[in-house]
């Protein structure tokens, strides 16, 4: 018997996946469970339908991270922090500010989690921020810290 997994099942398959199975095991244990979903045409057709539409998702969702990525090369963004003579910061400016300052200056909402900066910046002057941005794609955003 064909049947459609609603849920990942150890030993046959991932959500999502056709897969062919003994009918008894479809009828007495998949079925009942809401493991899965007899494969009829109609079902194999909404299959097919969540497949294209996740796939349209994914693909407008790495063009839009691409675009994001190419305008983060061309901008800068400013924060002014308070220093000590030899240019050390009081504190660090951290991925929190730098998503503020991003969305404030530029109008580009990132999470502050996809910044990498384990420790944060603690000196004045440009600094390249690593930002992951989706899955695969990584940008660079300048980040310029003033004195205030």
């Amino acid at each position: 018997m064909q049947v459609i997994l609603t849920q990942d099942v150890k030993g046959q398959g991932k959500k999502g996946q056709m897969v062919k199975v003994s009918d008894g095991y479809a009828r007495n244990y998949l079925l009942p469970k809401g493991l899965a979903t007899e494969a009829t045409k109609s079902n194999i057709n909404v299959l097919k339908g969540k497949r294209e539409s996740l796939e349209y998702k994914i693909k407008t969702e790495t063009e839009e991270a691409r675009k994001i990525a190419d305008k983060m090369k061309e901008i800068e963004v400013v924060i002014k922090a308070k220093a000590g003579g030899n240019g050390k910061l009081f504190g660090s400016v951290t991925s929190k500010d730098v998503s503020e300052a991003l969305t404030a200056q530029h109008h580009i909402k990132l999470d502050k989690k996809k910044f990498v900066m384990p420790d944060g910046i603690k000196l004045l002057g440009v600094t390249e921020v690593p930002v992951k941005i989706y899955t695969g794609i990584t940008g660079t955003l300048k980040v310029k810290v003033e004195e205030q």
